[in-house]
Formats: C-alpha cells, sequence, structure tokens
C-alpha cells in the first residue's frame, strides 16, 4: 500500500484514513524524508496506538519548499490535438518553472495586474528519488530507483505573456502559479507500474474540465527521465511536471484565422489573439475555486486534493 506523507506546521505526517500520525525527528531534507521518513511511517501506520490527530484539522503545506521544477509541454495527446499540434511529435517539449512558483495545495492563485489570460494545467509530478549526476537509462524495469514520490501540482499559466512574448519561462513563473501537493505518495514497487491508471481531473467552480488518464502521455516517465538526464543533474526532492490533459482554457484560433493573422505584423497578431481569447468565460478570474486531484480509479494510489482561490 502506498505512503502517504504530509507536510505541515508541526512537521511531517503520514495519513491514515482520517487521521495525520505526526513522524517523530526533525527531517531537514527530502532525501531524508523519502528514506527515514518514509520508513518511519510505514512503522506507524502498522501501530494502532500510533499517536494521531485529524486530517481535517491540519492545514497542509507545500511538500517540495525549495527544490527545482522541470517540466514538459504539451505531453498529452489530447492537450496536443486540441492545441492544433501532431500528437505523433518525434520530440520531447521540456522547460523549467521557478522555485518561487511553488505554493501549498490550498495557497491562493495571485494573479499579477498584468495578467488577462490566466490557465490551469493539472500535471502529475514525478518527484526525484536518486540523485542524477550523468546520463542514465531509465526503463520500466528501473523505473522505481529514480521515482522517489508522485505529486499533483497545477501549471497555472498566463498565457497572454507565454504565447505573444515566447516566453514559456516567465508566462509560467509568477509566485503561486505552482500549486504543489497536498500528498508525496510513495508507491510500493508494484505500484509503481500503475501509474499509467492515474487519473488527473481538475474543476472550476465545480464545472469538470479535465479528466483524462496519465497513460495519455506521449513521452512516458522513463523516456523522459532518460533524456532530461542527458541535459541536468538532479538532487532527491527536484520534481518534473510530466504534462496536462486537454480541457485547458486556452483554445488556438481556427486554421483560417491563423492564416489571416499571419499577414498582420507581429504586434498586431498578438493584439488580436489576446483580444480573442479573452472573450473566453473559461480563463481563471479572481474568486474562482479550482480543485485538482490525481488517483486511480480504485483508490489504491490517491495524491490528493488540492483546493485554491483565485485572487
Amino acid at each position: 500500500m502506498s505512503t502517504n506523507l504530509i507536510r505541515y506546521a508541526n512537521g511531517w505526517g503520514v495519513v491514515r484514513g482520517n487521521d495525520v500520525l505526526p513522524l517523530p525527528g526533525n527531517y531537514n531534507s527530502l532525501a531524508r524524508v523519502l528514506a527515514d521518513g518514509v520508513t518511519a511511517a510505514r512503522s506507524l501506520l502498522a501501530d494502532p496506538q500510533a499517536t494521531r490527530i485529524p486530517l481535517a484539522d491540519v492545514s497542509p503545506l507545500n511538500p517540495l519548499p525549495g527544490v527545482r521544477v522541470y517540466c514538459q509541454g504539451a505531453n498529452y495527446r489530447s492537450h496536443m490535438i486540441e492545441s492544433g499540434m501532431d500528437p505523433d511529435r518525434a520530440f520531447n517539449m521540456l522547460f523549467t518553472k521557478s522555485t518561487a512558483s511553488l505554493s501549498g495545495p490550498d495557497d491562493d492563485i495571485v494573479t499579477p495586474s498584468h495578467v488577462r489570460l490566466l490557465d490551469y494545467e493539472v500535471e502529475l509530478g514525478i518527484v526525484i528519488g536518486k540523485p542524477i549526476t550523468e546520463p542514465v537509462t531509465v526503463t520500466a524495469a528501473n523505473l522505481a530507483e529514480y521515482v522517489g514520490a508522485f505529486v499533483v501540482a497545477n501549471d497555472v499559466s498566463a498565457r497572454d505573456v507565454q504565447l505573444p512574448q515566447g516566453q514559456w519561462y516567465k508566462g509560467k513563473s509568477y509566485r503561486t502559479f505552482c500549486p504543489i501537493g497536498p500528498y508525496l505518495c510513495v508507491p510500493e514497487l508494484h505500484e509503481l507500474a500503475r501509474w499509467s491508471e492515474l487519473r488527473l481531473t481538475l474543476s472550476v467552480n465545480g464545472d469538470k474540465r479535465q479528466d483524462s488518464l496519465a497513460g495519455d502521455m506521449v513521452f512516458k516517465p522513463a523516456d523522459t527521465l532518460t533524456e532530461f538526464s542527458q541535459l541536468e543533474t538532479f538532487d532527491v526532492g527536484d520534481v518534473i511536471l510530466t504534462g496536462t490533459p486537454g480541457g485547458v482554457a486556452l483554445q488556438p484560433p481556427k486554421m483560417f484565422a491563423q492564416k489571416i493573422a499571419g499577414l498582420l505584423p507581429e504586434d498586431k497578431k498578438w493584439s488580436l489573439f489576446v483580444k480573442n481569447q479573452a472573450t473566453s468565460s473559461a480563463y481563471l478570474k479572481p474568486g474562482d475555486q479550482v480543485v485538482a486531484s490525481i488517483r486511480t480509479d480504485d483508490a489504491a494510489l490517491d495524491l490528493g486534493t488540492q483546493h485554491n482561490t483565485v485572487r
């Protein structure tokens, strides 16, 4: 059975049903949490006399403070198709978000004053479980060596910065633009192979916008870890966001409109893009309630649920 770790004001705990069992000791690094913390958590889960506090009384914090955030773009077939991209694209789109964008699973999403097109993207986060300091070949057989945990993430995006300016990092890295958690879900070895059965859902004000299985990914976790290892050195706790399913607010113009826009000067083209996109009610606005979760349909793996208010 997977182990769900939670970080809160008093330290770390492990979730058992509707309770949190506080972990004894001080865990000052994610490497310790994913090693000694998991061992301690599993002992507590087997102890019926363990100290417990109601889960409802705990305010979860960002479980990955200070880590580096790596991302895959347009990695679900459904999202690629709705974006007008070739779902059989031959390359993996890789980029980063700022560490400052990380926030808690129940924190507000703060809209910068100049942003008009605020979008959501529920994503499965893969938490690195061992240092990667050189190119490695990751396969289904050794994936468990490199995956320390799974986590829910929301890759919040300012589309009117990301696209007109060609600034993916800038458009996705404002503070609060990466709610993460609530749980670090540490799967058992046999459960790790079920990553493709994880269902990603996101709703806005009760309206379900995204609903897809992780198996819709084009570039799978093992392949992505292999490729990223050629480019980057990873520490334990660093996280890779693996893309989002279809259902985001952004919808590309029809092909005819794109051809007409291609004849315009760049500033006019993007001004028209923002104006047309701003007519959509799907973009986030102050007061919206965003709920995102990831779990298997039988709930054997449950990464928890985020509740964020836009302001």
